[in-house]
């Protein structure tokens, strides 16, 4: 199976409504909201949404496969400081996922690429729920590694965000 790395576009609100809801179903303690807080959310939220990683120094990015294209996954890219690229809205569909298919690898290497050429960026910084043992793990191959930092995770504070960092030098 083929796929290609596509840029969320203005256009896309819906197709990432659909996909988020998918998101927090598969991994519900991926994100940081939880599957009735987003079913909840109005037009508006959405199009924000997307218009927030078409701004400049954000990037929003989707695997997709087949005609017209279906969304298997998705990452984003958010510049909160001058030489840091903070790395969200990380999944794959459990379908397409395995280091075999490298559909998370090609949507890193976009970012990383993105990090790098446009935003400038000397690291990439993301966070990692303590449990997901899985991604950590990606990372880790990746060439990610903890910080040390850590902080409680939003929807269940007995639980912790961990820190990991990339240098891009």
């Amino acid at each position: 199976m083929t796929y290609r790395i596509e840029r969320i576009g203005l256009e896309d609100w819906e197709r990432l409504r659909e996909v988020r809801l998918a998101q927090l179903l598969d991994a519900p303690k991926a994100f940081l909201e939880t599957y009735e807080t987003a079913l909840a959310h109005d037009d508006a939220e959405w199009k924000d949404r997307v218009r927030r990683v078409n701004e400049p120094g954000s990037v929003g990015l989707v695997a997709v496969t087949g005609t017209p294209g279906e969304w298997v996954g998705t990452m984003v890219g958010l510049t909160p400081a001058p030489g840091t690229v903070l790395l969200l809205g990380v999944w794959v569909a459990p379908e397409h996922r395995g280091r075999g298919r490298g559909v998370t690898d090609a949507l890193l290497d976009a970012v990383l690429a993105w990090a790098r050429d446009e935003a400038g960026a000397q690291h990439v910084v993301l966070t990692v729920h303590e449990d997901n043992a899985r991604a950590i793990a990606y990372y880790q191959r990746r060439g990610f590694a903890f910080t040390g930092g850590e902080k409680p995770y939003p929807l269940d504070p007995a639980a912790r965000e961990l820190e990991m960092v990339l240098p891009l030098a």
